[in-house]
């Protein structure tokens, strides 16, 4: 079985993220928000932090207007594939398919996978809902087993800051 070949029971693809559509006004309140904070930190001699804020300034301006690629995924004989990362299933401890989304303005369901890992262990993948009973038999045909799984309150707060 180690030489066993990789091959793909099922694979689709998405967005990586869903795309808004942001505002000149949204830039120019990052912006004055920045150069405030800047200037305050530069008023009480703070100038690493000043630095740090230009600094993230321009990078959340930079992912602002930085269009979503399109991620391949597939679930294969030996785990689920992100691009080109594998997760096999022996380190994945559990699945959850989220298809009445509580919030009117996310439209897709979503896929989320606990993994073993230490940092990020929870995955959260958009799918169709048309694919997610095939998901579902796949997965639970490795025994891999159903929790109930939310996006982290990080993402809920990300999201209402427009991101």
């Amino acid at each position: 079985m180690a030489n066993e070949k990789e091959f793909d029971l099922f694979s689709w693809s998405a967005l990586e993220y869903e795309e808004k559509e942001r505002s000149v006004d949204w830039f120019w309140a990052l912006g004055v928000i920045v150069v405030a904070g800047s200037v305050a930190s530069i008023l009480f001699k703070n100038y690493f932090f000043a630095m740090l804020l230009i600094i993230a300034g321009i990078l959340l301006g930079f992912f602002a207007i930085k269009k979503p690629e399109t991620v391949n995924y597939a679930l294969t004989n030996k785990g689920f594939k992100m691009k080109t990362r594998l997760y096999p299933y022996e380190e994945l401890k559990a699945f959850w398919i989220q298809i009445e989304v509580p919030k009117k303005d996310i439209k897709k369901p979503i896929l989320f996978l606990k993994s073993k890992r230490i940092f990020l262990p929870i995955l959260s993948i958009p799918i169709d809902e048309e694919i997610a009973p095939k998901i579902k038999e796949i997965l639970s045909n490795k025994n891999i087993p159903e929790e109930e799984m939310h996006d982290h309150i990080s993402d809920r707060i990300m999201e209402n800051l427009g991101f």
